[in-house]
């Protein structure tokens, strides 16, 4: 990823996997309605473009989606768009899945019952507090408990570092996350409009898994955020607005061309 200034902004451009096409095309007179000096600009579909000046030339770095990588973000969407039915079979089985890895060896008495509070939902029925982010926040605590099953304990527990008397709640803070990365990625529009996605999709053409990862990096980033500020269950949101910017931070990064390459991948175990 090499770094480009702009009038004393950075623009970070991330290098490419064969598999992606770049074009740079010069502008010599650029309307100030084209031109966006660092912020990202999307030009037509399936085109990522980022404007920036060097030398009184506004010139534009345009990324070509592959058809890997469109076909990834529509999976992603409408994974996203999946709401948590508590009437399907296989929401059923999520979510006896995700009891399971959460309490290896602890008989479930039901899909409504007090035992979900033990895992931080806020009432009998954890159904009900999906709303937010839909079946995929499922799919991540899941992904998160099974693939690294210490960290995610570790958190459940609140086992590391001097935990304040008022903790926020396991379960839902997994379900704010997944909603807070959806909104920092811009997924829901219909085109790319942040440099912090365009990284992202790269990411994704590398692996499928991609969002699933980064929510498991955020989830530990939000952990540490939350020790190192001494905060309580009010401060939440200040902890979640942290943690946001970290990550966004460290997606731009110069030789962050993997989620497995952010600094805050090595905090998971």
């Amino acid at each position: 990823m090499s770094v480009v200034r702009a009038q004393g902004n950075c623009v970070a451009i991330p290098t490419l996997s064969p598999s992606s096409s770049i074009n740079l095309c010069s502008r010599g007179s650029a309307s100030p309605d084209d031109v966006t000096c660092g912020t990202p600009t999307w030009i037509g579909k399936g085109l990522t473009c980022v404007c920036f000046k060097r030398k009184g030339v506004y010139e534009r770095i345009c990324i070509n989606l592959t058809p890997l990588q469109e076909e990834r973000m529509r999976r992603l969407k409408h994974r996203m768009q999946v709401y948590f039915d508590a009437s399907r079979m296989d929401h059923q089985e999520a979510l006896k899945a995700l009891w399971s890895a959460t309490f290896p060896g602890q008989e479930l008495h039901g899909l409504i019952s007090d035992q979900w509070k033990e895992m931080g939902w806020q009432g009998r029925d954890p159904s009900t507090d999906f709303r937010g982010a839909g079946f995929i926040s499922l799919e991540n605590l899941l992904f998160f408990a099974k693939t690294f099953s210490t960290s995610f304990q570790c958190l459940l527990k609140k086992q590391g570092g001097k935990r304040s008397a008022w903790e926020y709640p396991f379960a839902v803070a997994g379900v704010n996350i997944t909603f807070m990365i959806m909104q920092m990625l811009d997924l829901h529009a219909s085109k790319p409009r942040t440099f912090v996605r365009s990284v992202f999709l790269q990411m994704l053409s590398e692996n499928q898994w991609a969002f699933d990862l980064l929510y498991c990096v955020a989830f530990v980033v939000m952990d540490k955020q939350w020790l190192e500020r001494n905060a309580t269950y009010m401060e939440f949101n200040d902890v979640l607005k942290s943690t946001r910017a970290q990550l966004e931070k460290e997606l731009l990064m110069d030789d962050v061309l993997r989620i497995e390459d952010m600094p805050s991948y090595f905090l998971l175990s």
